[in-house]
């Protein structure tokens, strides 16, 4: 199955060789880069590419936390229609309060479908043609444009598939766990207010 699917990677003027690593696998993948920039326009650029049901967004730096993880968020998918399927995430080797962190952010995802549905970018299987009709991730907003583009999926087409991804505990540590938990949770207390997100709070800046 991979060799015919289609891998698109958003590289946002990279040092560290990630072009150069993502062509050697050519051979075995049908692998294209695409210009990258801040997340939503790397992500919209790979998106206007697709001509599959589904796009796949994920993060550089997860890994899944098994091989089985994206051909179940695709069944749930396909099984319930629905719209936007997301994951856990996990903390590798982070202490317990990066992980405590980790918990919330997965709790809140599931309290989420009761109100708003919450998707991290992280990993987001979006459904191509609702992705196109919601015109994709916001440009103009400098953070959680995976927040402000998921909460416009109805409650009933929206899933979190079990399992989950890992990811590192790098931004906790640059940005200070204090400040990305209040930031986190001034998010979700701003859903409504399209001011808060398209102030600059230096997110991409750490």
């Amino acid at each position: 199955m991979m060799p015919s699917t289609r891998v698109l990677v958003a590289d946002a003027s990279s040092t560290d060789g990630t072009p150069e690593i993502v062509m050697s696998f050519r051979d075995r993948l049908n692998v294209s880069i695409v210009p990258g920039g801040l997340p939503s326009a790397g992500r919209n650029r790979g998106a206007n590419l697709a001509e599959t049901r589904y796009i796949l967004f994920m993060d550089a730096d997860i890994q899944p936390a098994s091989q089985s993880l994206i051909r179940h968020a695709m069944e749930l998918a396909q099984r319930k229609q629905l719209h936007c399927v997301t994951t856990n995430i996990f903390c590798r080797g982070a202490n317990l309060s990066d992980q405590l962190f980790y918990l919330t952010n997965n709790l809140f995802q599931h309290l989420s479908r009761i109100h708003k549905p919450f998707s991290t970018g992280m990993f987001m299987l979006f459904d191509r043609q609702r992705f196109t009709e919601l015109i994709g991730f916001n440009e103009q907003v400098h953070f959680a444009e995976d927040y402000l583009l998921s909460q416009q999926v109805a409650r009933n087409k929206f899933g979190i598939v079990r399992d989950g991804i890992y990811t590192t505990n790098r931004r906790l540590t640059r940005m200070g766990r204090a400040r990305v938990a209040r930031l986190f949770f001034a998010t979700a207390f701003n859903y409504w207010n399209e001011r808060f997100f398209l102030r600059d709070h230096k997110y991409w800046q750490t």
